[in-house]
């Protein structure tokens, strides 16, 4: 397979966020990341000194990007928090038929590697840069302090939930009725 003229770093990364994300952590192999990649053998661990674990956080870091960028974009030009929610929980249905992701990224990298503080905490940083965002959107959009935390926090536990049952029940309408479902 032939990868994209990114640099190999880059490469190292998207390869890790995709392979952890669909085979796990500890499903994934140095050798698996270095051929995914088409990267040299020394590469891995001239750009991640701690090897493996270095480039876990790496990509969850990456997939962490991503989401926000996606946040960004459902919250930009909407009129009211529930219309950036629920263009948010249609953008991540619609991703997740493009991709069939069975797992969130940060979950299978971070959750499902070595158990340690470092992989916890760097979830932690990740999941509450998420409800960061979302906060800021819901206050743009008029929310009060309070009311935009509780609001973003809560559209995260929807999202997470929702993301799984969509899984369980491979069906994306569990994504889009988010928002509805949680209204009635």
């Amino acid at each position: 397979m032939t990868k994209p003229a990114l640099p190999t770093k880059d490469r190292l990364i998207m390869s890790a966020a995709t392979l952890f994300r669909t085979r796990g952590y500890h499903g994934v192999g140095l050798a698996d990341l270095l051929a995914d990649a088409s990267a040299p053998k020394g590469s891995l661990y001239h750009h991640f000194p701690n090897g493996k674990s270095d480039l876990a956080l790496a990509a969850a870091t990456w997939a962490s990007d991503e989401m926000l960028r996606l946040i960004a974009a459902s919250f930009d030009g909407a009129d009211s928090f529930e219309d950036g929610a629920t263009t948010l929980c249609y953008k991540l249905a619609k991703l997740f038929d493009l991709t069939g992701w069975d797992t969130c990224p940060i979950a299978a990298t971070l959750f499902e590697g070595p158990d340690n503080t470092l992989f916890r905490d760097h979830a932690e940083h990740i999941y509450e840069g998420w409800i960061a965002e979302v906060h800021d959107h819901a206050a743009r959009l008029g929310l009060s302090e309070e009311a935009a935390h509780a609001k973003a926090e809560h559209l995260f536990i929807l999202i997470q939930g929702g993301w799984s049952l969509a899984r369980a029940r491979r069906s994306s309408d569990i994504l889009r009725g988010l928002i509805k479902r949680n209204d009635t």
